[in-house]
């Protein structure tokens, strides 16, 4: 359907009527509906497999009102290879996004543009903003715990934060517009506070009921982690380090074996001496003049007799009737005299004969061994 007008005759009517409007299609043919967000103020999402994956593959044209021809689509979103959707870039759409937004679908075996059917998109209630970033938690210098994070347009954005305690279930609080902070008062340092936030258009700003995602979490407390993507960064790295210390062990492993085999090649291993009575006859027969009997250990020692003297004076042996104690042996170099003055000299060693008594008074011991 679509429609035109002109003056009427009760205000001074005018023959002349207005173009048509933009048609308006109901029915079977019009079964494909399209979806348009606002990004995060970057582009305008717009998707038609509402129903499921339309059986055509369409051409999709879109202007905003102030635009003077339909834009081709450059940037289509596929599935099964048929487009379901398209993303269009436009600069300044926190503006923009208060016009009327047409889009256009035409069959994709038709080459006519004008063959599609426009549709109108109010795009001022429909913005979706990304989650906000660089989530950072801290204990401050007033005891008390603040987590703060980044969003786009700040001055236009409502946040909600939600914490839980020790794994409990979720607290929600909501931040008023433009603010990027949250406190937690006097937080207990023996319990875990986990920390996200999301984001949406204020009403300030021409406000959206649709809220971002979740932001990643942040952690503070007994199991302190301050930054979730330093936590993320370690758990992924963890088993990297496991694989890069056994294939060091290993080579550490191999170069230990090599070495000590290089060593052993080199440097080989001197043998501990031992006594070999082969090689030593055979180091004697070599040596002239060396008999090899001669070395060997003799424990048999040849018994030494012992010979003794008495002296005595002369009246002494008148009267022992000049009997002399003596005791002789026939060995020689085998005698020891021990001296009974100890001014008096050592003997000699005796030759092999029987000794005499001295004339001397004084009385001497001689024992030869």
């Amino acid at each position: 359907m679509q429609v035109r007008s002109k003056m009427g005759s009760n205000c001074g009517g005018s023959p002349n009527w207005s173009d048509w409007s933009e048609p308006v299609v109901w029915g079977s043919n019009n079964s494909t509906e399209v979806d348009c967000l606002v990004v995060h103020l970057k582009y305008v999402s717009c998707s038609w497999n509402k129903q499921g994956t339309p059986g055509v593959n369409y051409t999709f044209y879109s202007r905003f009102h102030n635009d003077k021809e339909f834009l081709y689509c450059t940037d289509y979103v596929s599935e099964n290879n048929v487009n379901v959707g398209c993303n269009v870039p436009y600069d300044k759409l926190i503006e923009k996004r208060f016009e009327t937004y047409f889009t256009k679908l035409v069959d994709g075996s038709r080459t006519d543009q004008a063959s599609g059917v426009p549709q109108k998109h109010n795009l001022k209630d429909k913005v979706l903003l990304a989650p906000p970033v660089n989530l950072t938690v801290k204990n401050e210098s007033d005891s008390n715990l603040w987590f703060y994070w980044n969003q786009t347009y700040s001055n236009c954005v409502d946040s909600e934060v939600r914490f839980r305690t020790n794994n409990n279930n979720w607290e929600t609080s909501k931040v008023s517009t433009a603010r990027q902070s949250f406190c937690i008062n006097l937080p207990s340092s023996n319990s875990r506070y986990e920390m996200q936030v999301r984001s949406k258009m204020g009403s300030n700003c021409g406000g959206s009921p649709n809220w971002s995602d979740w932001s990643e979490p942040v952690v503070w407390g007994s199991h302190n982690s301050t930054d979730n993507t330093q936590k993320n960064l370690i758990s992924v790295w963890t088993p990297v380090l496991y694989v890069v210390g056994v294939i060091t062990l290993i080579i550490l492993v191999m170069m230990l074996l090599h070495y000590e085999r290089l060593r052993i090649i080199l440097i080989p291993v001197v043998p501990k001496p031992s006594l070999n009575h082969r090689d030593m006859e055979n180091w004697f027969q070599s040596s002239k003049g060396l008999n090899f009997e001669d070395f060997k250990a003799n424990y048999n020692e040849r018994a030494c007799p012992v010979r003794e003297y008495c002296q005595v004076s002369q009246s002494d042996s008148e009267s022992s009737g000049g009997s002399t104690c003596s005791v002789t042996t026939n060995q020689t170099d085998c005698s020891v005299s021990i001296p009974v003055n100890e001014s008096e000299d050592v003997s000699t060693p005796c030759s092999t004969s029987t000794s005499s008594i001295t004339d001397s008074s004084e009385k001497e011991l001689h024992i030869s061994v």
